[in-house]
């Protein structure tokens, strides 16, 4: 079994937007809300990169990330914590650039992230 239960599966899908925190390598946070987020796997999470320049240089520095999901109404929600990687290319980027496109919407980077840890918050 993966690190993603079903019922934080649910809530990823539910939930709009997720915030992702960051830090830089000397410790500079950076918090940002992310529409695009979403599971890839049991044991990975997804996002796009539309306009995040702080995001994407903080994870380069350090990939560390935390994510809070939260249900505004009923207050459920989950925490992830995880690695994040910086993708520019290949399958995935392609993918995901893909759904954006039809929008007319640039996708600059993929961020995929390897879950170390997920909690649901209820």
């Amino acid at each position: 079994m993966g690190k993603l239960s079903d019922q934080i599966k649910d809530t990823i899908a539910e939930v709009r937007p997720a915030i992702i925190a960051t830090a830089s390598k000397d410790g500079i946070p950076n918090v940002s809300a992310k529409g695009s987020f979403r599971v890839l796997d049991d044991d990975h999470v997804v996002f796009a990169d539309i306009s995040s320049p702080r995001t994407i240089a903080s994870l380069r520095e350090n990939p560390n990330v935390s994510i809070l999901v939260m249900h505004p109404k009923s207050m459920r929600g989950c925490r992830i914590w995880g690695k994040g990687e910086v993708i520019d290319s290949g399958e995935l980027f392609e993918q995901i650039s893909k759904e954006f496109a039809d929008r007319n919407i640039e996708v600059k980077h993929v961020v995929k992230i390897k879950v170390e840890e997920a909690q649901e918050s209820f």
